[in-house]
């Protein structure tokens, strides 16, 4: 496994993403057939407070471990301290992560008004734990450049629950709960396979920590210095969604009998559509992590690399989104043949208004990867705590008017990364502007510094020559 250039690594997990999103959507084709939209409404309950416990416990650890480890391996030093510490630690976690989601399970399905949803929630816990493990491994990884091991863990642990998952689905088909329970069950394979696999790669690694010199020790508390920030920032979207499961489907509940399904349809038919985009692009937010943390680490133009994820970025969201909105109907016949005329249409239309989103949430993903690179993972946090407070309000005002309905969930969700794509800009400008400044100011008192130290060599050469003068003056003298 070779390491990767920048374009090279986001190219690499660009097309894991993208063939692993592929699997999902396609996944939801025959999965939507089997259990309906209700089953399907369901399942996508549960998913809101499993992504907050993988924010808390995993989400944050492939930036923070790269951008630590790219600095270490830019600085030769060995990062086998960093891995071994941040393994015990986000292991740790993890399993808080698992007990807290089990604990939790009865009084959440009770809050979302669906108490069949308990034996979900005890499925679907001990997948936190294994992607607690993965995520490590994947920014060690990640760090070194080599964006394979992601890539390839993605689309396998797509493919192992999507084959139970489906297993499941039809075995249980005649009772949605229990197939439902199953399917969840199906993630927590999948997510166990991975970590076997990446365990397996990294055994694979020849000598990963010859040739450096042995690093600092990487305590824990440096680890969560960074990796705290940056579960806060990551931490914000899920939570805002579990947020958005409770209110959007009340709101939905006070005009019409179909809240579950709506809900189904926002959350589960087009968010999924429009981050099919949004994966694609995550191999380069994965990829500016270590070249933006290297870069500054080697004295290099940080705001150079920004500035050219983002642009990359933008190549490959902005015709995505445009081919989104103009065939989001071809799309939904394609991946949702199941739903009715009704559902089809209104799925349509969705993914139409959030066609934007697949841009600005893509840009977002890149520049808070790339703050994260700079050391500022708290600023991705503020902007999309901002964010989020508006995507919250907005859902209160629109969602509760039924000439709106679901579609105002689809406009917050647009202002949402509307805002927090804005902010991470400014905040990623302000920060390398800042750190050239401190670099010219560095590079002047150096040149300065040389210049006096030359002069001064040169007042001392003259004084040594004027001394050598007068002592040769003064032995003629004796003479």
């Amino acid at each position: 496994m070779k390491r990767q250039t920048f374009l090279g690594g986001a190219a690499v997990i660009a097309a894991g993403g993208f063939v692993a999103k592929l699997i999902g959507a396609l996944y939801r084709i025959p999965l939507t057939n089997l259990i309906g939209g209700h089953g399907m409404g369901l399942y996508q309950m549960v998913y809101p407070f499993y992504c907050l416990l993988l924010t808390v416990s995993a989400t944050g650890i492939p930036s923070s471990v790269a951008k630590l480890t790219a600095e270490k391996r830019a600085a030769g030093a060995s990062d086998r301290a960093l891995l071994k510490s941040a393994f015990k630690l986000f292991l740790a976690i993890g399993a808080a992560g698992t007990l807290f989601m089990a604990l939790f399970a009865p009084l959440l399905s009770a809050l979302q008004g669906s108490p069949e949803l308990k034996g979900g929630y005890f499925a679907l816990a001990p997948a936190v734990f294994f992607v607690s493990g993965i995520s490590v491994l994947r920014g060690w990884f990640q760090g070194r450049n080599n964006m394979f091991p992601t890539a390839f863990s993605e689309v396998a642990e797509q493919v192992v629950k999507v084959g139970f998952g489906l297993l499941f689905a039809y075995l249980y088909r005649g009772d949605v709960q229990k197939a439902v329970t199953f399917i969840l069950l199906s993630v927590s394979l999948s997510e166990l396979f991975a970590l076997l696999l990446m365990l397996f790669l990294f055994r694979r690694e020849k000598n990963p920590f010859e040739g450096l010199k042995e690093g600092d020790r990487a305590g824990m508390k440096g680890i969560l210095r960074l990796s705290i920030p940056a579960t806060l920032a990551s931490a914000v979207l899920p939570l805002s969604s579990l947020a958005e499961s409770v209110i959007v489907v009340r709101l939905l509940k006070g005009y019409t009998s179909d809240a579950v399904g709506l809900y189904g349809l926002f959350s589960g038919g087009a968010a999924t559509l429009v981050n099919l985009p949004v994966s694609v692009c995550y191999g380069i937010a994965a990829a500016s992590v270590p070249a933006v943390s290297a870069a500054g680490a080697e004295g290099g133009d940080a705001r150079k690399k920004v500035l050219r994820a983002l642009f990359v970025t933008l190549a490959a969201s902005i015709p995505c989104a445009v081919g989104l909105y103009f065939l989001a109907g071809t799309a939904v016949g394609l991946v949702f043949r199941g739903l009715s005329a009704a559902e089809a249409a209104t799925l349509t239309k969705l993914t139409r208004v959030m066609a934007v989103s697949a841009v600005t949430l893509s840009c977002t993903q890149t520049l808070s990867a790339c703050l994260t690179g700079l050391g500022r993972p708290g600023k991705a946090a503020l902007s999309m705590g901002s964010a989020a407070a508006a995507k919250l309000a907005l859902d209160f005002l629109l969602v509760s008017r039924p000439e709106i309905s679901v579609y105002g969930a689809a406009i917050a969700a647009d202002v949402c990364y509307l805002v927090a794509f804005a902010l991470d800009l400014v905040y990623n400008l302000s920060v390398t502007k800042k750190r050239q400044g401190e670099k010219k100011s560095d590079d002047h008192g150096s040149r300065f510094g040389r210049k006096k130290r030359g002069s001064d060599r040169a007042g001392q050469t003259g004084d040594s020559r004027s001394k050598a003068g007068r002592r040769a003056d003064g032995a003629d003298g004796v003479v």
